[in-house]
């Protein structure tokens, strides 16, 4: 029997009580509210949700039709009329003063991310800060970044995924505000309703002017996307999805920021640093690598497989995974997991069932994991959990072959020259992110300037980054305007007539020094 119980005053219903004491006009008892024309609306269908975290029933989108949808966006317009407007002054001390009440409320924003999508709590606790800690940034530097530009004619649209909706979404809504527009986001389907929710609730409070809204995304595509009275659409997500979205801006010339995921690798070659790749190794399964800048990719030498197996292998049955909020004794703090669940059951079943086929078409498995060796309640729904796996040569006909399976799942390729290391780690055409363990230097300068990919690592990881480090992607990873630093203000502001931005687009492609 497990020894393991919820950790005391975490409970989902104590954390829905504590989300509407909190913001009571966004939430009901049993639904969230949709924000648009700056009030918060009990319009939309509710739409049942589970908990990844042990299936049980909680708060879930209220689901929009395309004409409430399409009056939405009209509202944000004629707030974007009014804010654009708005001297940049106040626009900081609304931002600062929001984000001084969101930091009253971090663990109540990570504690909803737990039970929403699953994350860790140290995982969850990232990403509030480094939404907190990233906005702040730009309150302070904003005047500068400024200089000589305006904001767009019309409010940006974010459609983004479920992973990141602090870090990744709410920080790009707050940026775009402290530049001049309005901002209107779809809530992920898939998870982060009550999270944003509370955020957008005390940000609309400071008067910001935010629109909040739940739908299918394929519904709601001609208000969130094709509407010409938007200034700019930022996506994150899928190549599906986001190759759906560029067809439908393919015949505008609308600012877009479409991100994308691609196969990030990690290459292996001439290499002896073991220690040094088994910890890596270990550390790059934070939250099941359920991330656009993880790396479910190894590209190993031949010639050097028996050592990297000697440390990868000690290294990924190392990872520790399991419900985020039990503990042995009420009194311990919460676990410390490399992850949760993965987002719901359906993808856990999906990652399983790819690798079985995988080894089925000749495959080699080199680790799998049980959910036995789990950190779970007594009787607890575990169908969410997926232990963590590694695959040796996926064969060209399953999709662990070219695609990143977003879960806790790594492939492992060898190769022999040079040529079928770069020709490897290209497979996606285009990643967000690459790195090379190489004890040479100079050999990997060499190798890294032929990756396909806009950031590349020397025996460390690359990550999205944070404050001044540009962001963006090579071929398919990425279309339209990068982002990072004073780029994400570029990216939603206008400058002098004529002018290029960085970033990938149907007639050009500009990158930033590297």
């Amino acid at each position: 029997m497990s020894r393991y119980a919820l950790k005391p005053g975490t409970a989902w219903a104590q954390t829905r009580a504590r989300a509407l004491a909190a913001a009571p006009e966004a939430f009901r008892e049993d639904r969230v509210l949709n924000l648009h024309g700056g009030i918060w609306v009990p319009d939309g269908r509710p739409a049942p949700a589970t908990s990844p975290v042990d299936g049980r029933s909680i708060l879930g989108p209220p689901l929009l039709d395309l004409a409430d949808a399409r009056a939405a966006v009209g509202q944000a317009v004629d707030q974007h009329r009014d804010w654009r407007h708005t001297p940049l002054s106040e626009r900081r001390a609304r931002v600062g003063a929001a984000l001084d009440e969101l930091t009253e409320h971090r663990e109540l924003l990570a504690l909803l991310l737990v039970w929403e999508i699953g994350k860790p709590w140290r995982t969850a606790l990232a990403d509030v800060d480094r939404c907190l800690d990233g906005v702040r940034w730009y309150v302070e530097r904003i005047e500068d970044m400024l200089d000589g530009r305006s904001p767009l004619p019309g409010p940006v649209s974010n459609i983004a995924s479920w992973n990141y909706p602090m870090s990744v979404l709410l920080h790009a809504m707050l940026v775009q505000v402290l530049a001049g527009n309005a901002a209107v986001a779809k809530t992920p389907t898939d998870g982060g309703t009550a999270c944003l929710t509370l955020a957008c609730a005390i940000g609309l409070r400071h008067g910001l002017p935010l629109t909040l809204l739940s739908g299918s995304g394929s519904l709601l595509s001609p208000a969130l996307v094709s509407d010409d009275r938007l200034g700019c659409v930022s996506f994150v997500g899928g190549r599906g999805t986001g190759s759906r979205v560029a067809a439908a801006l393919a015949a505008t010339r609308q600012r877009h920021v479409l991100e994308q995921e691609g196969l990030n690798c990690w290459g292996v070659w001439e290499f002896s640093d073991w220690p040094l790749l088994a910890a890596q190794a270990a550390r790059a399964f934070e939250y099941g690598k359920q991330r656009c800048t993880a790396y479910p990719r190894y590209v190993v030498q031949r010639e050097l497989f028996d050592d990297f197996l000697a440390a990868y292998l000690p290294a990924v049955r190392s990872v520790s995974f399991g419900h985020p909020l039990a503990v042995a004794d009420p009194a311990d703090p919460l676990p410390e997991l490399s992850f949760g669940p993965l987002i719901n059951d359906a993808k856990a079943k999906e990652l399983a069932d790819t690798f079985a086929d995988a080894v089925a078409r000749g495959g080699i498995p080199l680790h799998r994991g049980k959910l036995s060796e789990g950190r779970f309640l007594p009787g607890q729904d575990t169908s969410a959990y997926l232990p963590p796996m590694a695959l040796l040569s996926p064969p060209p006909s399953s999709p662990l072959h070219h695609y990143e399976p977003f879960g806790p799942v790594d492939t492992v390729v060898l190769v022999d020259t040079e040529a079928e290391l770069l020709a490897a780690m290209n497979a996606s055409n285009g990643a967000l992110t690459a790195s090379l363990a190489c004890d040479d230097a100079t050999t990997a300068a060499r190798l890294a300037r032929q990756l396909q990919a806009f950031k590349v690592g020397l025996n460390a990881p690359r990550s999205r980054g944070d404050r001044e480090e540009p962001f963006g992607g090579r071929g398919a990873s990425w279309h339209g305007a990068f982002v990072g630093g004073e780029l994400l203000v570029q990216a939603v502001t206008e400058g002098p007539p004529g002018e290029r931005l960085y970033g990938n687009f149907a007639d050009y492609a500009l990158y930033p020094p590297s």
